[in-house]
């Protein structure tokens, strides 16, 4: 780690690594979080600040893909659509966003235009203000094209932490997995085909109907945006101390994004979504709460895997094979697909 690395940025074990480095082993405890709050000390999506009658609930995150206009989305939806369902998985009512714009010289004006408009509708859209912002222009060639920088502001009367997992809760895949990465992998590659389309979109008409009904029972919400799904699961299992088993056979990985992925090399279970989130319910809710999904437009959504009660010293992620077979999924590790959120 003398020099940062693409992998640095990838979402995967690497960038957990640099955080911890950096940030988190700097930090005493009392600096990780507000009083009775969440925070570094268990990371997540977004953090939490208790106010009267529940948690006002914050996220930010810097939006760098490549490019900027991809097929199904580009910067300015991605950006507005990642900060509001990072504070959906958190339990938070998403209210307000202020945002950061980085552009570099000699950029189209129109270009910027349709990226901050696109933004815009989305807020719109899904009710959700823009407070406040602001913009800078780096010099030619010192920025690669444009960079959204945005901060969330929602509110929660109660926390989904994802470290609440119990052996006997049931994952549950909202949608196809991976299609947002394929999209900008595909787009990096020249690839262009009608197959490959991100599932961009912000999740509030999908997650508030349950966080309004099921709250109690959903114990982990993420969407698994950079390091994909593997990651996610992994982060579960360490987290609440338990072996996360998946049905490869239940994995909703669309076929050309099973086949991109053979082609160059890449596992699916490690690219981005932007549109489908991984939850984590107890076994008396899950029919409850896929019909509700049915019942929304999520037609695609199913039970993945389960949790049990770990059979080594650390949770794991125990894959079940379409052959029969069994193996541990790792973590993803490596440049998976640079700049794709």
């Amino acid at each position: 780690m003398s020099k940062i690395s693409l992998a640095h940025g990838s979402g995967g074990v690497e960038t957990q690594r640099l955080l911890e480095r950096l940030v988190i082993n700097r930090l005493p405890a009392w600096m990780k979080k507000v009083e009775n709050g969440l925070g570094l000390d268990f990371p997540d999506d977004a953090a939490a600040i208790p106010v009267k009658n529940g948690y006002l609930v914050s996220t930010i995150d810097a939006y760098t893909v490549s490019p900027i206009f991809f097929p199904g989305g580009d910067l300015g939806k991605l950006a507005a659509a990642g900060t509001i369902n990072d504070l959906l998985m958190l339990g938070a009512r998403p209210l307000a966003v202020l945002d950061a714009i980085i552009v570099e010289e000699g950029t189209a004006m129109d270009d910027l235009a349709r990226l901050v408009d696109s933004m815009i509708a989305v807020l719109r859209g899904e009710g959700v203000c823009l407070i406040g912002g602001d913009i800078k222009v780096m010099p030619k060639g010192q920025l690669d094209g444009v960079l959204i920088t945005t901060a969330g502001l929602g509110f929660a009367s109660k926390l989904i932490v994802d470290n609440n997992i119990k052996p006997g809760d049931k994952i549950i895949a909202t949608g196809p997995l991976g299609v947002h990465g394929a999209a900008i992998f595909a787009a990096q590659q020249r690839i262009f085909s009608h197959e490959f389309r991100s599932d961009v979109k912000p999740l509030t008409k999908i997650l508030l109907p349950l966080i309004e009904r099921y709250i109690e029972g959903i114990h982990a919400a993420r969407d698994p945006t950079r390091g994909g799904a593997a990651m996610v699961l992994n982060d579960w299992a360490r987290g609440s101390d338990v072996m996360l088993v998946v049905y490869e056979s239940e994995l909703p990985l669309p076929e050309p994004v099973v086949n991109l992925c053979e082609m160059l090399g890449v596992d699916p279970m490690t690219l981005a979504s932007e549109g489908a989130a991984l939850l984590a319910v107890s076994p008396e809710i899950v029919n409850d709460v896929l019909n509700t999904l049915y019942e929304n437009g999520c037609g695609e959504a199913r039970v993945i895997g389960e949790a049990r009660e770990k059979a080594s010293s650390i949770g794991v992620v125990v894959l079940k094979t379409l052959v029969g077979g069994a193996r541990i999924l790792e973590p993803p590790s490596g440049e998976i697909v640079p700049r794709i959120c």
